[in-house]
């Protein structure tokens, strides 16, 4: 009768007369052991072994920092102050080890006083202060630093700059406008596909919008700065729009009044009509990288906390871009405070930047557009480890992946 038993009856009477079963093998129970439970616990290591493992891996760790190099770059911007520090990663890409970004409103108030206001220098100096730390006692290849158009235009930027300096160590330069308009298109080639023959890409600031129209139909080469035809720098952003139109109580006609003033700008443009060959074709589109356009993507995301990973990169047709930027236009101030995605420190500042990118997609018709969320601190980092030979090094085996 015992044969006749299921196969895990069997198994279970030879388990309770002491034989464990394993691929149909009796193994017998080990009669060697100490009688009682048998603890799986291991013995404690002695605090010397742990210290000793301790002092090795703190030794690996510094040894593979040591090995690796670090680039930094900080914008500071009319509107923010961001930080990116990153190691070279695969040919043309890098890693970001550290990274920090506020809304300190730098030129707030520049337009009607021509002059940086003490409150709006205390609070960049603040954001400055906290990047200061984030560097001191980190081993860089390389670094920059730059101030764009509130430093560029304020009777006291050059002040403001050496009590930067004074103050947290850090020198930052003014770069004029084509050098800005460079390094956001270094920032974002690998957002433009082989299958684009013409690209505007636009950078919508607090203080300074700029523009920069790339030809990519007649030749390629790696670097996409090189197929820059024509650029301009608007000399307004969503800081000063915002000022002079208003920003937290917006009607269509002033947001109309907005775009129509950006329009102008555009009209005295002589370099906009040379991507009229590619405009219109299905090889044509703009990118945006601003806070702006990644505004706006959020929102038609529907995301309940900003992701960067989500929104960079993503493509947006025309008929979305209308819905969202319609959507935002019929909220009150307090509407758009509420959305995880603009926030307090931008509601009274997103419309302004929905009137200038209106602008823009009314002088440059395109049926897409894809949204970055990057620009002058990855265009540093780039232009910084290119420059170095970081990525044909590590092509050739001489440095570590």
């Amino acid at each position: 009768m015992a044969d006749a038993a299921p196969p895990k009856r069997r198994r279970r009477r030879r388990r309770r007369r002491g034989v464990f079963v394993r691929d149909s093998e009796p193994r017998p129970v080990r009669k060697d052991l100490p009688p009682g439970p048998v603890s799986l616990t291991p013995p404690p290591l002695s605090t010397e072994l742990l210290l000793r493992r301790g002092r090795a891996y703190a030794a690996r760790i510094a040894r593979a920092h040591e090995s690796e190099s670090f680039y930094a770059a900080l914008d500071l911007g009319t509107n923010n102050c961001r930080l990116l520090v990153a190691a070279p990663g695969r040919p043309g890409r890098f890693r970001v080890v550290d990274a920090f970004s506020r809304i300190v409103r730098l030129g707030e108030g520049l337009a009607t006083s021509g002059r940086l206001s003490e409150a709006a220098m205390e609070r960049a100096v603040e954001a400055l202060a906290v990047c200061a730390q984030k560097l001191d006692g980190r081993r860089l290849a390389g670094a920059r630093m730059i101030a764009t158009e509130a430093c560029r235009a304020a009777e006291n930027g050059a002040h403001f700059l050496e009590r930067v300096r004074r103050e947290t160590g850090l020198e930052l330069e003014i770069i004029d406008r084509q050098t800005e308009a460079r390094l956001a298109v270094s920032g974002c080639g690998s957002l433009v596909s082989r299958e684009t023959d013409g690209v505007v890409l636009f950078d919508i600031g607090g203080g300074s919008s700029e523009i920069a129209l790339i030809d990519l139909s007649r030749h390629r080469t790696p670097k996409l700065a090189d197929h820059i035809v024509s650029w301009t720098s608007l000399p307004t952003g969503v800081v000063s729009l915002a000022e002079r139109f208003g920003g937290r109580h917006v009607t269509p006609e002033s947001f109309e009044a907005m775009v129509v003033h950006v329009g102008e700008m555009l009209a005295r443009f002589d370099g906009g009509g040379l991507l009229a060959h590619v405009a219109g074709t299905g090889r044509f589109h703009l990118l945006g990288t601003s806070g702006t356009v990644t505004t706006l993507a959020g929102v038609h995301l529907g995301l309940k906390r900003y992701d960067r990973r989500r929104v960079d990169g993503l493509w947006m047709d025309r008929e979305s871009v209308d819905r969202i930027m319609d959507m935002i236009l019929g909220w009150s101030f307090d509407e758009r405070k509420a959305n995880p995605c603009i926030g307090s420190e931008r509601a009274d500042l997103v419309l302004a930047g929905c009137a200038i990118l209106e602008a823009i997609r009314r002088h440059w018709p395109a049926e897409r557009l894809r949204v970055a969320d990057r620009g002058l601190r990855e265009g540093m980092l780039n232009e910084m480890m290119a420059r170095d030979g970081v990525w044909r090094r590590r092509r050739s085996g001489a440095c570590p992946a």
